[in-house]
C-alpha cells in the first residue's frame, strides 16, 4: 500500500545578510502552502532529523566534514558555497540531508516520499557549491546501496542546473545512473559529465523540453532498471526565474512532473522528491510551481 510521508526542516532558517537572494523562507511557505490546500495532512509532514556523520563520510571527504562541523572553512570556501558558516547553516544543512535519507527509506518502504528541502546537488564529495554544503541525493543514494536496501539508483536531476555534484561523486559508481536536463549556459560553468547529460538552450520552451525529456526519459529508465528514483524536481526552470533562462509555464513544469510519476508508477520504482531551486520574482511563482509538485505526485499515487 502507497502511503505518503514528507519530510521538513524549515523551522531551522540559515541567518542570512540583509539583500541575500536566497529566498530562504520560500521552504516554510510551500509547506503551509500544502497544507492549507489539503494537498498535504499534518499528520504526512515529519520534521527531518539531522544526517550522521557517518553517512556524510560515504560521500564526503573527512576533511570537508570535519570544516563544516568545526566551522572551519576559510572564506574562498564559504563564497563557493554562498552562505556564511554559522552553527544553524550546519544544522538546517544536516536536517536536510537527513530528511532525504529519511524519505529515502520511507519510499523502499511504501513507494513514494518527498522532501520539503534538499536537492543539494552542486556538493562536492570535498567542497560545497551553489548553495549547496552536503550532497543529500548522494548521501541517500551512497547510504542505501551500502544498506543494501537498493541494487541501482537513478538520479532525475530536471533542475535549470546540472547536478554536477552528484555526477562527480558517481563517476565511477555503475550502480548509480545520473541523469541531468539542464541550461547548457547556466551554472556551473563547468560541468561535469553525467551518466546522461541533456543541454537545453536559452529560451527553451514547453514543446521543447517536453520533447527532448519523451525522447530521453524512457531511455534512461530502460538503461538504468533502478530499484530507486531520486527526483530533483527544481522549479527553475520557470519563465519567472531570475536565475533559470528557460521560458517553462507552470502548466509546462506540471507536465515535466507528471511525466516522470507516471514512469515511475507504471514501472512500479519507488520514487523520492525533492525541490531544489527556485528564485523567481516574486518569489510566490516559485512557490505555486513547488506545490504543483505535489499535486501531481499526489495525483499519480494518491
Amino acid at each position: 500500500m502507497v502511503t505518503m510521508r514528507v519530510w521538513y526542516s524549515d523551522p531551522w532558517e540559515v541567518p542570512l545578510p540583509e539583500g541575500h537572494r536566497f529566498p530562504m523562507g520560500k521552504y516554510r511557505r510551500v509547506r503551509e502552502r500544502l497544507l492549507e490546500l489539503g494537498v498535504m495532512a499534518s499528520d504526512e509532514c515529519v520534521l527531518a532529523e539531522p544526517v550522521s556523520e557517518r553517512d556524510l563520510l560515504r560521500v564526503h571527504t573527512a576533511s570537508y566534514v570535519r570544516a563544516c562541523f568545526d566551522g572551519t572553512l576559510d572564506e574562498a570556501a564559504q563564497r563557493r558555497i554562498g552562505f556564511p558558516w554559522s552553527p544553524a547553516l550546519l544544522t538546517r544543512s544536516l536536517a536536510s540531508a537527513g530528511g532525504t535519507l529519511a524519505a529515502s527509506r520511507w519510499a523502499m518502504e511504501r513507494g513514494v516520499a518527498g522532501n520539503l528541502a534538499g536537492g543539494t546537488h552542486h556538493a562536492h564529495a570535498d567542497f560545497g557549491s551553489g548553495y549547496c554544503v552536503f550532497n543529500d541525493l548522494a548521501v541517500a543514494a551512497a547510504t542505501l546501496l551500502d544498506e543494501g536496501r537498493v541494487e541501482r539508483v537513478l538520479v532525475v536531476d530536471l533542475d535549470v542546473h546540472q547536478g554536477d555534484g552528484t555526477a562527480a561523486i558517481f563517476q565511477r559508481e555503475p550502480r548509480v545512473f545520473t541523469f541531468s536536463m539542464h541550461g547548457a549556459k547556466n551554472f556551473p560553468f563547468r560541468k561535469q559529465t553525467s551518466t546522461r547529460d541533456v543541454e537545453l538552450p536559452d529560451g527553451c520552451d514547453d514543446a521543447r523540453y517536453l520533447a527532448l525529456l519523451d525522447e530521453h526519459l524512457p531511455e534512461v529508465f530502460e538503461a538504468s532498471a533502478p530499484s530507486l528514483v531520486l527526483y530533483q524536481a527544481g522549479v527553475d526552470a520557470l519563465k519567472e526565474d531570475t536565475l533559470g533562462r528557460l521560458h517553462l509555464t507552470h502548466a509546462g513544469l506540471r507536465e515535466r512532473d507528471r511525466r516522470v510519476f507516471d514512469l515511475c508508477w507504471s514501472r512500479a520504482v519507488p520514487v523520492v522528491v525533492t525541490l531544489g531551486g527556485g528564485y523567481a520574482r516574486p518569489i510566490e511563482a516559485t512557490i505555486e510551481a513547488c506545490v504543483g509538485t505535489y499535486v501531481e505526485l499526489r495525483r499519480r499515487f494518491g
